[in-house]
């Protein structure tokens, strides 16, 4: 699929955070009156008449005086200006135009991306006759909406979907696997990409990739064959040198979004971050396959198994329920254990593809299901008699048929998730679970 990148931006207060939960259908961002509340970048995924896309809320900025504030959120406009696809202006129509709206216009009407003004808590029908005076940004016409409510958004919606690029890449290149590395700055992903290509360059050859910013490395040899999905952030520097980390992760969310198997590398002198889990769950939510990889092992004094123990126990902690994949110990720079890493991307893109038979399938989970049932509703109780495999899907789907499928709530489809795990072997890749009517 091609990827796509929306951001929001806007001075504090708008809505920005209010906007993001109803579009990716989350409660991920922190909402409140107090001006700057979103400190974290919010990173998700939102999915509307069958396409998605990737959503930014450009927070994470917290005042220190007005000056600072200001230039803050113009260097935030001009990174998710150069790097997104889209770009939604929120404005407050309660409150109209402000200074820092007028500067914010200034930058994004040189930018030659679409940018859509939102005025937002338009929460009756008389305010819109106040979005008029937003004409004067010179950004075309307002589209009124309510994040809180909903309303307006749907229009919205319908409006970016016809601005992004939805054509099908997947058969473009080949059906060989794609493997991303992705992580925060300063990890190390050049050194394993260097480290992965080592001295036989004539064997690697560089394809346009499927985005503007994404370089496909074809990698050919000891037996494997793939395309490493490299951002251009690793090979060129940027002209806005300012916030490495948001830039990393708005390249990161191409790579994802590109790859099949992702590789996520984690500093070992300073184990998993809150940026790590926000690298993380971009994997989740795209349903990527995941190898975790602990760089810079070669420096770290204490390599005894407790250590190992405990630093895999702290990754696991960090990105429950999910907590089945390889996580691997090695050295970008010594080329420790790399090879190790290309192996275990393998094998998760191959478990990717798994198909259970029905009748094995059946045969393991209904005496499991009749044994542990799931609880009753409303004094009814919930049947399920039957359960297969989807085939052809990008991760491995099992469908399960019940009398009430409205009635099987989260915490029984992770112990049907959990029960498939322990049977069939699909270490690193997600799995999905659909319920549906007998």
């Amino acid at each position: 699929m091609s990827s796509n990148i929306v951001s929001i931006v806007g001075r504090p207060n708008v809505g920005k955070s209010t906007l993001f939960n109803r579009l990716t259908k989350t409660r991920q961002a922190i909402v409140s009156d107090i001006s700057g509340t979103t400190r974290d970048r919010q990173y998700g995924v939102v999915e509307w008449n069958g396409k998605t896309f990737s959503l930014i809320d450009t927070g994470g900025w917290v005042a220190k005086t007005d000056d600072v504030f200001e230039d803050e959120i113009r260097r935030q406009v001009k990174i998710a200006a150069e790097e997104a696809d889209v770009i939604l202006f929120v404005v407050d129509i309660m409150t109209g135009i402000t200074d820092i709206d007028n500067e914010l216009a200034d930058v994004l009407r040189r930018v030659k991306k679409p940018v859509f003004v939102v005025s937002n808590k338009t929460d009756n029908n008389t305010l819109l006759y106040n979005a008029a005076e937003f004409y004067s940004l010179g950004l075309g016409e307002p589209y009124c909406i309510s994040a809180m409510s909903g309303s307006g958004t749907g229009d919205l919606l319908d409006e970016i979907i016809k601005k992004l690029d939805f054509s099908q890449t997947e058969e473009e290149s080949s059906k060989l696997p794609r493997f991303a590395v992705v992580g925060r700055p300063n990890v190390g992903k050049s050194s394993l990409i260097n480290a992965f290509m080592g001295e036989e360059r004539h064997i690697v050859t560089d394809i346009a990739g499927t985005t503007r910013d994404s370089i496909d490395t074809h990698y050919n040899k000891f037996g494997m064959d793939f395309y490493l999905v490299d951002t251009a952030g690793i090979r060129k520097k940027t002209k806005v040198s300012e916030d490495l980390e948001f830039y990393s992760v708005m390249r990161s969310i191409r790579a994802i979004e590109n790859s099949d198997v992702c590789v996520l590398m984690i500093d070992g002198e300073r184990g998993i971050e809150s940026q790590d889990v926000n690298i993380y769950r971009l994997i989740m939510n795209n349903k990527k396959g995941l190898v975790v990889f602990v760089n810079k092992w070669d420096i770290i004094k204490d390599k005894s198994k407790e250590s190992i123990k405990y630093f895999e126990n702290t990754i696991l902690s960090r990105t429950a329920p999910f907590t089945d994949y390889p996580i691997l110990f090695g050295s970008a720079l010594t080329n420790k254990n790399i090879f190790k890493v290309l192996q275990a991307a393998y094998e998760v893109y191959d478990k990717k593809q798994k198909l259970v038979g029905t009748s094995k399938l059946n045969e393991t989970m209904l005496p499991l299901i009749e044994a542990y049932p799931p609880p009753s509703m409303k004094g009814k109780y919930i049947k399920i008699k039957y359960c297969s495999q989807l085939p052809n899907t990008s991760v491995p789907t099992f469908v399960f048929y019940a009398n009430l499928p409205q009635y099987i709530k989260e915490p029984y489809i992770r112990f049907l998730e959990n029960k498939i795990r322990e049977k069939w072997d699909f270490k690193g890749t997600p799995i999905r679970i659909l319920i549906n009517q007998k």
